[in-house]
């Protein structure tokens, strides 16, 4: 009847009820963490998918629902047979520059006490301008064994993708005594006047599940045969925001893999060569030389090796380490490239020295455009140009601060441009001695 899958379930317990919590939550989901602060709250967050889409919820399908159900969400009767607080959440443009919105829940323990529990989650988003059409998601999971006299709260969340536009929201959630909580609300989408230009990645009108794979392949990009074939290298330092730190934050994952997939996107490159590295670790984590598309699931599996906040022995005993491990990528990466262009991306690289002038002088003679797209969302913290910016400066090429989905998509516009007139002028060139 629906299809479902298990979301993120936190629980706010007494420590008298925390070992039981524990070993419930285990039994129906991964267990990503548990921490029991001064506090006295547990916190159990499982892996978080989007929404499912129910089958038959796009147009000309059929959605099959409970008749119960269907008369709830035709009410728009705000029930609370379950205490709950439903908080919608404000649509937000994100560096994959989609709309991403949803909801939040709180739910009191003592309404969940018991066990042998289910809690089913039907909702459906109906745009302005196509109310023939409402999409419908599911989410169904079980609980785990509550007791009487467990405290505080559960935390609930779901979201989902809309275009461009007006929406409204019909939701409701029961369990398995059919006790009802149910709620209503519209949202809209929209670009502030300076995005106005912004190409999305999602049609106005359009509602869609969230994506659960960060790294689920692209489907095949039909390219442009009249401008290119380009070719392009782009050196991505997966590493986090502060250069410090010993994690990587899935903001950061999220908006540098936004990055490369906006590139892939583009129809005028014909081949990419793909250089992911880590700094804390001095480090290549993958390499994809010169293929049609960018091989998103090994890049995935690549990162999972990713161990920050440790230490090579052989690196302590290297002063200058960080400033040879770049360099040599640097020097190795650009001088063995037949692209029409490298790009550098990712966050600043803070290093104690610059890359040596010696290292420069062997990869000046390029005759191809250099670009750095620098992942920063607190310019203002840190003004200074990093390691990298200085050798891109060098090099005369250009770097682009990526703070805002916007900025994204202005220094991919420019960056593209460039590439194209620069490999136009080489043609020209060489088109011009050859006679």
């Amino acid at each position: 009847m629906y299809e479902f899958s298990i979301y993120e379930f936190r629980i706010g317990v007494s420590i008298a009820n925390a070992i039981n919590m524990v070993t419930g939550l285990i039994g129906f989901a991964h267990l990503r963490a548990v921490t029991i602060p001064i506090a006295l709250l547990l916190s159990c967050p499982a892996v978080v998918p989007g929404q499912t889409l129910m089958t038959g919820s796009r147009p000309g399908g059929a959605v099959h629902t409970f008749s119960t159900d269907e008369a709830v969400l035709e009410s728009q009767e705000t029930r609370k047979d379950i205490g709950c607080t439903v908080d919608p959440m404000k649509p937000s443009l994100g560096f994959d520059l989609r709309f991403h919105t949803g909801y939040d829940v709180t739910v009191p323990m003592k309404d969940l006490a018991g066990s042998d529990n289910t809690l089913t989650m039907i909702f459906r988003v109906t745009p302005e301008k196509d109310k023939d059409h409402p999409v419908y998601f599911s989410k169904r999971f079980t609980v785990p064994k509550i007791e009487d006299e467990a405290k505080g709260e559960a935390f609930l969340e779901g979201t989902f993708d809309v275009g461009e536009g007006s929406y409204h929201v019909d939701w409701l959630m029961r369990d398995r005594a059919e006790r009802v909580c149910s709620s209503f609300w519209d949202t809209t989408a929209t670009l502030s006047s300076k995005d106005k230009e912004v190409a999305l990645h999602i049609a106005p009108g359009e509602v869609e599940p969230a994506d659960s794979e960060l790294f689920k392949q692209e489907p095949p990009v039909p390219r442009d045969e009249q401008s290119g074939p380009l070719n392009v290298k782009v050196m991505v330092n997966f590493a986090p925001q502060k250069f410090a730190s010993a994690t990587l934050q899935p903001l950061d994952t999220n908006a540098l893999v936004s990055i490369l997939r906006n590139i892939s996107r583009e129809p005028r490159i014909r081949t990419f060569s793909i250089v992911a590295f880590n700094m804390q670790e001095q480090k290549v984590l993958y390499r994809q030389d010169e293929s049609e598309q960018i091989d998103f699931p090994a890049l995935g599996d690549s990162l999972n090796s990713l161990k920050m906040g440790t230490v090579n022995y052989k690196q302590l005993g290297q002063k200058h380490s960080d400033v040879e491990f770049l360099s040599n990528l640097i020097t190795q990466e650009m001088n063995n490239s037949h692209a029409d262009a490298v790009i550098f991306a990712g966050p600043k690289v803070m290093l104690n020295e610059a890359v040596p002038p010696e290292s420069i002088k062997q990869v000046e003679s390029i005759n191809f455009p250099v670009f750095y797209m620098n992942y920063n969302l607190y310019p203002q913290a840190n003004p200074w140009r990093d390691a990298i910016g200085n050798t891109v400066k060098k090099l005369r090429g250009y770097e682009y601060t990526i703070s805002r989905p916007r900025d994204l998509w202005v220094a991919w516009t420019d960056i593209v441009s460039r590439i194209v007139r620069s490999k136009g002028g080489r043609a020209t060139v060489s088109a011009t001695s050859s006679h």
